[in-house]
């Protein structure tokens, strides 16, 4: 699951030094520095929801129901 995010939101940010994904049980912790928030979140949430749904498809798959925090640098 951490190389799934990893891969989407290095293709987000122009920062990818600054980005780091975490798995903690069934969630996902990403990090990001704080000039790429807007990129990750995307108008009005989208861009962020739509992590979260690709994230909870891929953890059905396994089982488990993961879910997505975004945090800043």
């Amino acid at each position: 699951m951490q190389e799934l995010v990893q891969y989407i939101i290095n293709g987000l940010v122009d920062d990818k030094d600054s980005v780091k994904v975490e798995v903690d049980g069934e969630t996902v912790k990403v990090t990001v520095a704080k000039s790429d928030m807007g990129k990750i979140i995307g108008k009005q949430g989208r861009t962020a929801k739509a992590i979260r749904t690709v994230v909870r498809a891929a953890g059905a798959k396994d089982g488990k129901k993961y879910s997505v925090d975004i945090l800043e640098v």
